[in-house]
């Protein structure tokens, strides 16, 4: 399946046009304490190029709950891991995160399309993540380095700043395509309350 044609065909909800480099998936776990998660969600996994990276940090009895908008990718992962106990695969939106996942959550990583959306649902997507995760959690995302000072970009930073204590960019990833750099958050703040999911 090639994310080029997922990306013509709809690029606010692809908002890719190449998988994420081995060189992106490291920087964006890196950091993360992963081995000692219980409960890690990725967000928009798409072909699954950084879900792997996750997987290989994880302690033998943590889960993985991968979030997919587009069908076509959800479909593709859930045939890749059906055989994998550690992993499950949920075709919907992060905006409905504290619906279908289980919390509190350790870590989130983050491979949506920041720049490519609305202002407001940027909002209602992190106000959901931080709703979910623990008091200590962390939350890692990237962003392209050609759209870092558009409109979009800078708001998202910012309310990525409002929503979390502590609030890292890292260097930018040159060898990927495009060139990317990494948002690493901790400590939700002004967490919204959620009644516990109940399990699927």
């Amino acid at each position: 399946m090639s994310i080029m044609r997922e990306f013509l065909r709809s690029p606010r909800l692809t908002g890719a046009i190449a998988p994420s480099s081995a060189t992106l998936a490291q920087a964006m776990t890196a950091g993360l304490d992963l081995h000692r998660a219980d409960l890690v969600v990725e967000l928009g996994s798409g072909t699954g190029a950084i879900t792997g990276t996750i997987l290989r940090q994880l302690a033998p009895n943590a889960r993985l709950i991968a979030v997919e908008l587009n069908p076509a990718f959800a479909r593709r992962l859930t045939d890749r891991y059906a055989d994998d106990s550690s992993v499950e695969v949920v075709q919907g939106s992060a905006e409905d995160l504290a619906t279908f996942v289980p919390h509190p959550v350790d870590v989130i990583v983050s491979g949506l399309p920041w720049t490519v959306m609305p202002h407001e649902r940027q909002r209602r997507i992190l106000d959901a993540a931080a709703g979910v995760l623990s008091p200590s959690g962390g939350f890692s995302t990237f962003a392209y380095m050609h759209a870092a000072w558009t409109p979009p970009a800078r708001r998202f930073a910012t309310e990525l700043t409002g929503r979390f204590s502590t609030v890292e960019r890292g260097r930018v990833v040159w060898p990927n395509l495009p060139p990317a750099y990494v948002h690493r958050a901790v400590a939700p703040v002004h967490r919204k309350s959620a009644e516990p999911a109940h399990g699927r």
